[in-house]
């Protein structure tokens, strides 16, 4: 069984991780030779001050 885990800084609408599950799913059980029911994703909403990039939190940009 495929365990995806997605991590994003937060503010993606409910409409869009609905399109990513459905994407993601249907593309890793082509891929995997699996049912889309075996695909599990589990997403993570990071706070922008929890999350950094080239030395500065993505919060002080």
């Amino acid at each position: 069984m495929p365990l995806i885990q997605i991590s994003m800084v937060e503010g993606r609408t409910v409409e869009q991780k609905r399109e990513i599950a459905r994407v993601v799913t249907r593309e890793v059980a082509r891929i995997a030779n699996t049912k889309e029911e075996k695909v599990k994703i589990y997403f993570t909403d990071i706070k922008p001050e929890n999350t950094a990039s080239g030395g500065k939190l993505k919060s002080d940009s």
